[in-house]
């Protein structure tokens, strides 16, 4: 990894940890998120992945569009950092630990 991968990396994981910090509070079972990218395609290949406990909270979730300000809240983030994403909905996805846990039996790396 370049230097200027670490340093986009390490600009980013601050960046979504406030972002999980304020879901946390916001929305009833949220629990983490994580993000997956390929600095050689970088920012197009940038994924994110927030994780509920359930599929029922999940379900509520987008139920109540929460969907919609979690994305518009990455994305002001991201353009804090200078960058900038048009369609955030093909970069962030929803999963719940429940899926994980019953479909691969609660290892992450196989499901993602």
């Amino acid at each position: 990894m370049r230097k200027s991968d670490k340093k986009m990396e390490n600009e980013l994981r601050v960046m979504l940890t406030d972002v999980c910090e304020i879901t946390l509070k916001e929305f009833s079972g949220f629990q983490w998120l994580t993000h997956r990218v390929n600095y050689s395609d970088f920012p197009n290949s940038l994924k994110i992945i927030c994780i509920f406990d359930t599929n029922i909270n999940l379900n509520s979730f987008m139920t109540i569009n929460g969907h919609h300000e979690i994305n518009r809240l990455i994305q002001k983030n991201l353009f804090k950092l200078n960058i900038n994403i048009n369609n955030m909905t093909r970069h962030i996805s929803y999963d719940t630990e429940e899926n994980c846990n019953k479909n691969n039996n609660g290892i992450w790396k196989e499901r993602h």
